[in-house]
């Protein structure tokens, strides 16, 4: 499936890009490299991992990813710190420190051959940061990648993660902000998308406009989106607010399309309270998509006059990224790599309350000029910073950087 893609991405970044990765690649070669993070669906981490691993195989580098098994306490635990490192005050229990911790001990001795022998290891946020405490004698290099916006955490949470990720070669940030102080390298690297897969490919007239009868969509209004999973860090009673405030002034439609994680015990409850408060409005769509729902997705975001991602955090934002691939001008929430792919104004706006977002879905579905100059500006910045092939050399470069014993902070990008 995946042989000679890498030849594909040079229709979409160049063929110098792909050059590029094939020199940085040549010295890795048959190195082995494992990813481990908690989900195989839902999020952007596990989609950038769907893509990211198979590529570094094409570049002849023994790269595989694992995903860790826990049950619903350990979940609710990890969603616990998740929520906690993102800022909330949250009460984690001897209890569920027990389980987190038995939890951990438990894949790792199911990954515990394969581990001790990687070259490199990349464990991506909190669910399995604890493994490295049953590895003192592991091989190769271990990186903790963060996705999350960490630049205000809880302290308590903070502090016993943070013990945990002292014992790592190095850390990977999506933003400046977003880095703790460490005792190891920092990297920088913000995330991507990937403009050949199912979710971001071109798709034919046809196709996006089923969407209208599918959805039982009016093609006569214009249609607000937001793709998002059902998290209360995403707004989505926010985004009800705004369209309500919006929509006294002009008649148009709202999208509401996501899913949940298997890593995430809230989001049935965060999706009742959205039906709840859209149910006395037909023209607010819930949608409740499967994970692997890419081209309905890919149509509904083609087919939508306007995207929202009215997050109040958010680690970096690849609904945004993907919108604004489609030349779709994004009102977004002021908040963690959202700021990094909205430039207010220009490709898009930045707000920071329901209101704002109302005022803002107003003037530019009354400026069609003006959405129509945001999007083809958002779609040139997407292919300059966001594309696979730019995450992937900053992956390798990091690698090489690692290996060699580079030990001063390194900015990738």
């Amino acid at each position: 499936m995946y042989q000679g893609i890498l030849e594909q991405y040079a229709n979409v970044a160049g063929e110098d890009v792909i050059d590029h990765l094939r020199q940085v690649a040549e010295s890795l070669k048959g190195m082995k490299v494992v990813h481990i993070n908690s989900t195989r669906d839902g999020g952007g981490v596990a989609e950038i991992l769907n893509r990211l691993v198979p590529l570094m195989q094409e570049l002849n580098i023994d790269a595989s990813w694992q995903v860790i098994l826990g049950n619903a306490d350990f979940f609710q635990c990890t969603k616990g710190f998740h929520n906690a490192l993102q800022g909330r005050d949250v009460g984690i229990t001897d209890s569920q420190i027990r389980v987190y911790e038995e939890t951990n001990a438990t894949n790792a001795e199911i990954l515990k051959a394969q581990l001790e022998e990687a070259d490199v290891v990349f464990v991506h946020d909190p669910q399995p940061v604890a493994m490295i405490k049953h590895f003192p004698k592991r091989k190769g290099k271990w990186i903790w990648r963060c996705h999350i916006d960490l630049s205000k955490p809880y302290r308590p949470i903070w502090k016993y993660i943070r013990d945990f990720v002292t014992g790592y070669d190095a850390s990977i940030f999506s933003l400046s902000e977003f880095a703790q102080a460490l005792p190891h390298p920092v990297y920088l690297i913000p995330p991507s998308i990937d403009p050949l897969s199912e979710k971001n490919i071109e798709l034919d007239y046809e196709e996006i406009n089923s969407v209208y009868e599918r959805f039982n969509l009016d093609p006569e209004r214009p249609v607000l989106l937001q793709v998002s999973r059902f998290d209360r860090f995403k707004d989505p009673l926010g985004v009800i607010h705004a369209y309500k405030l919006a929509k006294a002034f002009m008649p148009f439609q709202l999208v509401m399309a996501g899913g949940s994680a298997t890593d995430d015990p809230e989001g049935d409850s965060v999706l009742e309270e959205v039906r709840k408060a859209s149910s006395d409005d037909p023209d607010i769509h819930i949608l409740l998509l499967p994970s692997d729902a890419h081209r309905t997705i890919n149509a509904l975001q083609r087919a939508s006059d306007l995207i929202l991602q009215k997050s109040i955090k958010e680690g970096f934002g690849l609904t945004v990224t993907e919108a604004m691939w489609k030349a779709k001008p994004v009102i977004g929430g002021d908040v963690g790599g959202i700021k990094l792919q909205i430039f207010d104004h220009n490709t898009g706006f930045l707000v920071h309350t329901p209101e704002g977002a109302a005022l803002r879905i107003r003037y530019l579905f009354h400026h069609r000029d003006k959405m129509q100059e945001m999007g083809m500006k958002a779609k040139q910045f997407v292919k300059e910073n966001f594309l696979l092939t730019r995450h992937l050399r900053e992956y390798l470069t990091l690698i090489v950087a690692l290996i060699n014993n580079v030990d001063e902070r390194i900015e990738l990008s």
